[in-house]
């Protein structure tokens, strides 16, 4: 359903225009998305189940003529699929995919094991284009560096350790972590690299129906 946005109530809630009257809607994410929650941009809502606090959900935001999902929960949907139907090379060899499982003083998206031994895979939402660079995180992530941190000390001790930025949209060119934004997680990503961390970036085709995993982006970091 097509709708206009109106404000950002806060960090899940926003006020949208449907038949020229405006409610509340479900915001999938915590990300800033000022580029794409503002007022006036076109946005993709569907309808609630009766009882929920807002009556719609936004699915995606207009970004001239890209569209871009903005549920930031959606790349983990993505990524299981592909674990289970072995669509991904990198990640060939693990026959156990186990979601939500703790190292340390983290959770990580995925545990992988099998043949090709064990590995954490920790996913990471990215909607921000800029210029065609795709930049993570739209806003400081304590959470995003601690994550990455925890992984370079997984990798110490035997484990195979990856980040994977899913780029929720297709204009991108290659991934960069924000560096002005966030620096302490480019800092981080950096030095995960350096441990052994593998960092990896794919893009997605996006259209009003379907959301599906595209191809991989070349990664770019060092400040």
């Amino acid at each position: 359903m097509e709708s206009t946005f109106i404000q950002r109530k806060n960090r899940f809630v926003g006020l949208v225009e449907v038949a020229g009257e405006i409610h509340p809607a479900h915001v999938p994410s915590s990300g800033r998305m000022r580029e794409l929650l503002f007022p006036g941009n076109t946005v993709y809502l569907s309808s609630m189940p009766e009882g929920m606090r807002t009556k719609y959900r936004i699915h995606l935001a207009s970004f001239g003529e890209t569209l871009v999902s903005v549920d930031s929960l959606l790349p983990n949907r993505l990524m299981y699929q592909a674990f289970m139907e072995g669509a991904l090379d990198n990640f060939a060899g693990y026959q156990e995919v186990k979601k939500e499982v703790g190292f340390g003083d983290c959770r990580f998206d995925f545990y992988l094991r099998g043949a090709s031994g064990r590995c954490l895979i920790e996913v990471k939402s990215v909607t921000l284009v800029e210029d065609g660079i795709a930049k993570f995180p739209d806003a400081p992530s304590a959470r995003g560096t601690k994550h990455l941190l925890e992984l370079c000390q997984a990798v110490h001790e035997g484990f195979r350790a990856a980040v994977i930025f899913v780029v929720q949209r297709n204009d991108a060119k290659f991934f960069s972590p924000n560096h002005v934004t966030d620096p302490q997680f480019s800092r981080a990503l950096d030095q995960a690299a350096a441990c052994g961390v593998e960092i990896y970036a794919i893009t997605c085709q996006v259209t009003k129906e379907t959301i599906r995993l595209q191809g991989a982006l070349p990664v770019q970091n060092g400040i």
